[in-house]
């Protein structure tokens, strides 16, 4: 495997060009290939224990995203005008528990763990979650996937703007019934999945109006 070689030039030249697009051109499309790419970095993500807690469905059908404007209020614009709208889910605990079925079915068929290995590797993530981390109720479990969740959404805002595409995530719904909502529309077992984010691709329709803002970094990062 090659080593990657990219200028930290241009990898912060993408960090300043990306920002939280409002409004999209709605007459530019992402390719297939690009959007393949955006939520291939999303698989290629890392997670705690590598156990994957997540799944993405992109709603590409006006009536499915009309039906979701009254219930994510930070929503109605991208959903008219994004090339791509991806709801994020996470896995609650029947699939996150340490016994649970989809765990098992992590260790043997995708990590491809010796018996062996999967006895050892499940004590160590049972001992995370009841001594570690105190991953004790439904609810944390929840937030502890949705942790991992966001790592796939920064990566791919990231490789998104990589290659001069815009995004948004979004936050500004009602996750109840949000989480509704994808039982009724979209087939979603909303005992094993909850909603994490939304979060919007395309091109945007018109550069920000200030400059991106940050802190200064000695007053973000702490040397001892």
């Amino acid at each position: 495997m090659n080593t990657p070689n990219f200028s930290k030039e241009a990898i912060l030249e993408a960090f300043k060009y990306r920002h939280a697009t409002k409004e999209f051109d709605p007459e530019k499309k992402l390719s297939k290939e690009a959007i393949d790419f955006i939520l291939e970095t999303a698989r290629l993500s890392p997670s705690s224990f590598g156990f994957e807690p997540w799944h993405f469905i992109v709603v590409q059908d006006p009536k499915v995203r009309e039906l979701l404007k009254p219930l994510a209020w930070g929503a109605p614009v991208k959903l008219d005008t994004a090339s791509h709208f991806v709801l994020a889910l996470s896995m609650k605990a029947p699939m996150t528990k340490w016994d649970s079925e989809y765990i098992s079915w992590m260790m043997k068929e995708i990590k491809q763990f010796p018996k062996e290995v999967q006895e050892m590797y499940g004590t160590f993530y049972k001992e995370f979650q009841e001594r570690d981390f105190s991953l004790d109720t439904d609810k944390k479990l929840f937030d502890w996937a949705t942790k991992q969740n966001y790592i796939a959404l920064g990566n791919m805002m990231t490789a998104a703007a990589l290659n001069g595409i815009d995004s948004c995530p979004i936050e500004g719904f009602h996750e109840e019934k949000v989480n509704a909502f994808l039982k009724e529309h979209l087939d979603v077992d909303t005992t094993k999945y909850g909603i994490a984010y939304m979060v919007a691709f395309g091109y945007r329709k018109q550069d920000p109006a200030q400059p991106k803002t940050r802190r200064p970094i000695d007053k973000v990062v702490t040397w001892k």
